[in-house]
């Protein structure tokens, strides 16, 4: 049996990747990502102890939602840019135009609204499991996604990308 260490390093191994896009879905920027996987994985570790190993990638995650809902809170008013070069030499393809442009229309949704998106479509949570992540209901979950939806829709549709 691994000892707590080797088992929150093999936690952090599986769940690092995730957690880290997640937050930069959140964030919209590195270093702030960054942060709130610190963070979470901080406060992780420090309830191993009392975390179930089957539900600690939700534990990180909740974590990690609730800080960058303090964050948000704290910094209500500033705008954040989104990282554009993330490829070494600071390359610009159309990968990076892609990721760039759904940050872009990520952060031009209320945060309620990407919280829901990013949990429930790229981090693929049932209705429930963003429910719960966010101590909301799952009418307000499928309500929230459907407004968030609509507004990408219909954002899409100005620029011309969809009809």
């Amino acid at each position: 049996m691994p000892n707590r260490d080797e088992a929150f390093t093999a936690f952090v191994r599986e769940a690092g990747p995730s957690l880290s896009r997640t937050a930069w879905l959140l964030s919209g920027n590195r270093d702030a990502a960054a942060d709130l996987v610190q963070a979470a994985l901080v406060k992780t570790y420090l309830a191993w102890g009392r975390v179930d190993r089957a539900t600690a990638t939700a534990y990180a995650r909740k974590a990690l939602v609730n800080d960058n809902i303090d964050r948000w809170r704290k910094h209500r008013g500033e705008q954040s840019v989104p990282d554009v070069f993330d490829r070494p030499g600071g390359e610009f393809d159309d990968t990076v135009a892609t990721q760039v442009h759904v940050q872009q229309m990520l952060a031009a949704l209320p945060p309620q609204q990407r919280r829901v998106v990013v949990l429930r479509y790229y981090d693929d949570l049932t209705e429930a499991q963003v429910a719960e992540a966010l101590g909301i209901s799952v009418g307000t979950v499928k309500s929230t996604a459907h407004k968030a939806l609509n507004a990408l829709r219909h954002q899409l549709i100005a620029e011309g990308g969809v009809r």
